[in-house]
């Protein structure tokens, strides 16, 4: 059977993430048709080069259009800045390759609609893209999915989200692509929080109806890369915001990247009226379960070890007990897009979960700009 074909665009550090998942699924999983890593495309020549030797692709580009080109690329993995993901993911999906492209979707609004757009018009030709909100795929957030969808909470009343990280803390930190809204879009409410408001609205399986948010940025300026002067800090070095879903929950949110001690902290936890759940990614292999019909006398939080063959993704892996790490979600994301890709079915989150991330944010930060009014959310497509 014809290998599948795929093309990386960009090796740093999410690139080098999405090329592990890469080399590691078919180890892992059963696939329905072979893989090759075809080419990988930045945009120095020498440095891809060696990235592509180092990671163990095909050939190397400095182009990424040459890549989306190529007649044994069949998959186009989307790891650049923001403000390059709709031309690239837009060309690709014309050229009819299915795309997985790295979270947020796009810097705007009207930019993840136009790529929403696109793959619409995609679908239609049997081509798929997928969003890359990869916590999905942390065994103990499937399961709690699975729980919240077997009713095992009763009626969902909070949801509470916490994404911490201190790597900013430094003032002296250089400045980076990240920090400019023209490359980002947003700052730590879209690199990081974009992550926890999808994983509100996937495990609780509802949308956020409105947010009454607040936005801060602690450092303006920062030193640039070389020593050559300092740049403008143009995004939100942290984001706080109330959100309601549909149903009625209530939900809140904190993305910081100020959090002093906190690496890559996801701190969740949903209330309901049969039970709760709370999970931290410091503790990934782990899920806490409530269960409130128990008698009083003997409830309290129960710790599962999400290593079973039962649970989400795990019969790929290691025996009862051997627990799996951060890249292992990265490789359950492309088997999932490949499954998708062989089935014919919608991958999941596809282009317009993105688009639905993308209208939050925007929401968030109208909010904010307002001094925390609560603003709906608007969900009028632009077709």
């Amino acid at each position: 059977m014809q290998p599948l074909g795929v093309a990386l665009i960009g090796h740093a550090f999410m690139g080098r993430v999405h090329s592990q998942a890469w080399h590691t699924v078919g180890r892992a999983f059963r696939l329905p048709r072979p893989v090759e890593r075809t080419v990988l495309a930045g945009t120095d020549s020498m440095r891809t080069q060696e990235a592509a030797d180092r990671l163990g692709w095909g050939r190397a580009t400095s182009s990424w259009q040459e890549a989306v080109a190529a007649d044994d690329v069949h998959i186009v993995d989307i790891c650049t800045p923001g403000d390059s993901h709709a031309e690239i993911a837009v060309a690709a999906l014309a050229a009819g390759k299915h795309v997985l492209c790295e979270k947020p979707l796009a810097t705007t609004v009207e930019g993840a609609e136009t790529m929403a757009r696109a793959a619409r018009r995609a679908r239609s030709r049997g081509i798929v893209a997928m969003t890359g909100f990869t916590y999905r795929r942390v065994p103990a957030l499937a399961l709690a999915r699975r729980l919240v969808e077997d009713g095992r909470l009763g009626d969902i009343r909070h949801f509470r989200a916490r994404y911490l990280q201190d790597w900013l803390l430094d003032p002296g930190t250089p400045h980076s692509w990240r920090l400019d809204r023209t490359r980002a879009g947003a700052g730590a409410l879209g690199d990081i929080g974009s992550h926890i408001v999808d994983l509100g609205q996937y495990l609780l399986g509802d949308r956020l109806d409105g947010v009454s948010a607040q936005l801060t940025t602690f450092v303006d300026q920062r030193p640039l890369a070389g020593g050559t002067g300092r740049g403008e800090v143009t995004v939100d070095d942290a984001a706080i915001f109330t959100g309601r879903f549909g149903s009625g929950a209530l939900a809140t949110f904190e993305a910081t990247r100020f959090a002093t001690g906190r690496k890559n902290a996801i701190q969740l936890e949903i209330s309901g009226t049969r039970g709760a759940l709370a999970f931290d990614l410091e503790a990934l292999n782990e899920l806490h379960f409530y269960d409130a019909t128990e008698r009083q006398a003997t409830a309290g939080f129960r710790r599962i070890l999400v290593t079973e063959p039962e649970h989400p993704y795990l019969t790929g892996w290691w025996p009862p007990g051997h627990g799996l790490g951060y890249e292992h979600a990265f490789t359950h994301q492309v088997y999932d897009l490949l499954t998708a890709i062989d089935t014919g079915t919608d991958p999941s989150p596809g282009f317009e979960t993105g688009l639905d991330v993308q209208r939050v944010i925007a929401a968030v930060e109208a909010s904010a700009a307002r001094a925390g009014t609560y603003v709906r959310i608007d969900r009028e497509v632009n077709r």
